[in-house]
């Protein structure tokens, strides 16, 4: 039986719910919609879904302490594209950093929706928990770490662990696959998140300086990720691959 993809629409908004809803399911996708943490937790404890639509103004547990929950627990890589107001982009800001994979303002058309869901559903399986885009597993060594591509970690030089937000990976691995090599923000934005730059998109910026900080790269003289003002910023390191990882 062909997949269809599963939707988890949490929103305290009864008619956004409805709405959107149905117009995912006019277009061939499956859809549950809840309208806060309670019952979004309730659900997924017994029904797994391939993307979850989370809007950030919820009374109780608002939609960024939820994402937080989501990316520390057992689902984790689980795609997160959330809903946020328009005139606020710090909640766009700390969204992306608490790990969701895209976000949308309010008031948005369905059909821009239904474009993202279907864009982050694409980028999510190009980069799966246990494969990479074109390789089997393999360790990429840069400085004094190394990335393992199956299980999508960063490793110290005495081989701890640090972990990554799904966004964090995906830019890791997109300069690691280019290093040396001056990436522009748009070019940055379009390969981690599949879309192009908002005019004051601070996205890729934030993500950068997240990086930096699990890379423990000083951001004053940063060691590995370089500012190229005026164009993007370029991975200094050259990358090894040390073989298939473990």
């Amino acid at each position: 039986m062909e997949h269809v993809d599963h939707i988890l629409i949490v929103d305290d908004d009864r008619e956004i719910r409805e709405l959107v809803g149905n117009y995912l399911k006019k277009n061939g996708l499956r859809t549950t919609v809840v309208a806060d943490g309670r019952q979004m937790r309730a659900f997924l404890e017994s029904t797994p879904v391939d993307l979850i639509v989370l809007d950030i103004m919820m009374p109780g547990d608002d939609g960024l302490l939820l994402c937080r929950e989501l990316r520390s627990g057992k689902h984790k890589t689980t795609p997160v594209l959330m809903l946020t107001a328009r005139s606020d982009e710090t909640d766009r800001i700390i969204g992306l950093e608490m790990g969701a994979d895209d976000y949308l303002v309010k008031p948005f058309a369905a059909r821009e929706l239904l474009a993202r869901i279907n864009a982050v559903l694409r980028r999510t399986r190009m980069l799966p928990p246990n494969l990479i885009v074109s390789e089997s597993g393999r360790l990429l060594a840069f400085g004094k770490w190394r990335l393992d591509t199956t299980a999508r970690h960063l490793l110290d030089a005495e081989g701890t662990v640090v972990a990554l937000s799904g966004a964090e990976y995906r830019l890791l691995r997109t300069f690691l696959d280019h290093p040396q090599r001056v990436l522009s923000r748009d070019q940055l934005l379009n390969l981690t998140q599949g879309r192009d730059a908002d005019l004051f998109d601070r996205s890729i910026d934030l993500l950068v300086s997240r990086l930096r900080q699990r890379l423990l790269d000083d951001a004053r003289d940063p060691a590995y990720i370089k500012t190229v003002r005026s164009e993007g910023y370029v991975f200094t390191y050259a990358v090894e691959i040390l073989g298939d990882s473990v």
